[in-house]
């Protein structure tokens, strides 16, 4: 199982509990918290209605007095009420009066006139000056539909002590059903809309956090792999940090072994100057005709110059492998960059009596780094250059294809033998130049290759069918 999905079912679960519980115990007490609250309404309706029948009671016209005549026209009343969505149309009190000795002298429903009510929980507390309650079944043996009795006792008026009976208020808890049911029902969905969002939350922070330690995955996998990749991105948390220590990890341990790789390539390409420039140092300390002291030193400066070459080029393509990325990205008009070019190279252009025809659109733009774009391209007209006959002519064509940029550099030269075409690209292979003329460091065609790729675009070499070279530089457009 991946992390990410453990994760968010580790989060998911937690609070799915969390809130299965909460709910749980909202939906189990609105019942209880309901009814409690209706038998406080009960409690003072009933205390009211004791007041308000005591004189009744004592002048002995309890069920025929004006108490009875009030309540009886109150029960026929229509409230037309909307309670909470609900709508009432009638009053659901039921309203018992018993003597002292709990036998019953008045019903609002004239039903139990002449019971002993003295053994119920209501009227035998209230009896004993405590406070009276009870619930009982509507009908014997129905649990379902249960009724709530709250008791008051009815004082004398002349002291406002002594009992002389007891009223008792009730009202069929499933009047107050609705409500409970919708209240339940109101924390379920709100609970349930808690869970969704508490879930979208939980996928959210699953995925940010994945989304980190995946891209840290990927960048150890290329970075094993041998890819160059940019470093991850930079984050305020663990994640970040973990991820800058990975990249400077890589760079330590890829440092080490650049150098050392280099300083091998470098020590085997100077053994061949270095051995030229100590052979005529040699000769130059004995007496020897002018024409071969010259010649000599012409020898130790040409080869000085080579080595000079050779690390600067080193250098630059070191610089840009090193990176993997582009450190800045600019927008680039490659049209305007062969332009200028072509100016810059005219005066050697003339001096080897080549012609240089452009076919460029008005505007190439690409996004890029404007210097390592013109160093490439100007390579790869160096090589045209170096390789082309005299009285020849290159052409440079900037075309768009497949949406990207192709830039194809054309000579007239001898072309590349089939052998070397799969090693152009490797540093330091580099091949004889017409008229024997002296190679080249072998790292221009590898700088070209590396500042293609960091542009996501692709440099090749390859021979023309009519004779001669063509180096093909693709760029996707900015």
């Amino acid at each position: 199982m991946r992390l990410g999905l453990k994760l968010f079912l580790g989060f998911f679960l937690i609070v799915g509990i969390a809130a299965f519980f909460v709910m749980r115990v909202f939906v189990n007490e609105v019942k209880p918290g309901v009814r409690q609250a209706m038998e406080s309404t009960l409690v003072d309706a009933a205390n009211v209605l004791a007041v308000m029948a005591a004189p009744d009671l004592k002048a002995g016209r309890i069920a025929d007095g004006a108490f009875a005549a009030q309540l009886a026209t109150a029960q026929r009343r229509d409230p037309k009420a909307m309670v909470w969505r609900f709508p009432k149309r009638s009053i659901d009190y039921r309203v018992t009066v018993t003597d002292a000795k709990g036998i019953v002298i008045y019903d609002s429903r004239g039903q139990d006139v002449g019971r002993d009510n003295s053994r119920w929980n209501d009227v035998h507390l209230t009896l004993q000056g405590r406070y009276g309650a009870r619930s009982s079944p509507l009908t014997p043996g129905d649990a379902e539909k249960t009724v709530m009795h709250v008791a008051a006792p009815v004082y004398d008026p002349a002291d406002g002590r002594s009992l002389i009976g007891v009223l008792t208020l009730s009202q069929p808890n499933d009047t107050i059903d609705p409500f409970i049911v919708a209240s339940q029902r109101a924390i379920i969905a709100r609970g349930a809309w808690l869970i969704g969002l508490s879930a979208l939350i939980g996928l959210l922070m699953t995925w940010w956090l994945s989304r980190g330690i995946s891209g840290l995955s990927r960048y150890a996998k290329a970075v094993s792999a041998g890819e160059p990749v940019p470093p991850p991105r930079r984050r305020r948390d663990e994640i970040g940090e973990l991820g800058q220590a990975l990249e400077t990890m890589r760079r330590k341990l890829e440092g080490k072994a650049y150098v050392e790789q280099y300083v091998q390539s470098l020590t085997h390409e100077m053994k061949s100057p270095l051995a030229a420039i100590r052979g005529a140092a040699e000769l130059l300390q004995e007496p020897l005709p002018e024409a071969d002291r010259q010649r000599f030193a012409g020898n130790i400066a040409q080869q000085e110059k080579r080595l000079t070459e050779t690390i600067d080029q080193l250098l630059r393509l070191a610089e840009v492998e090193q990176h993997g990325w582009l450190q800045r990205r600019a927008e680039v008009d490659l049209a305007q960059v062969c332009r200028d070019l072509a100016d810059d190279a005219s005066p050697r252009l003339q001096a080897a009596g080549l012609v240089l025809e452009a076919v460029l659109p008005e505007h190439a733009p690409v996004q890029g780094d404007p210097f390592l774009l013109r160093q490439a391209l100007s390579n790869l007209l160096d090589n045209a250059i170096a390789f082309s006959p005299a009285d020849g002519s290159i052409q440079i064509v900037l075309s768009k294809q497949a949406q990207a940029w192709q830039l194809s550099l054309r000579d007239q030269g001898p072309g590349v033998p089939d052998y070397a075409l799969e090693r152009v690209f490797e540093r330091f292979y580099s091949l004889g130049r017409p008229g024997n003329g002296p190679r080249s460091s072998g790292l221009g065609l590898p700088f070209v290759a590396e500042v293609a790729r960091l542009h996501g675009g692709q440099a090749t070499l390859r021979n023309r069918p009519e004779g001669g070279a063509e180096a093909v530089l693709v760029l996707p457009p900015g």
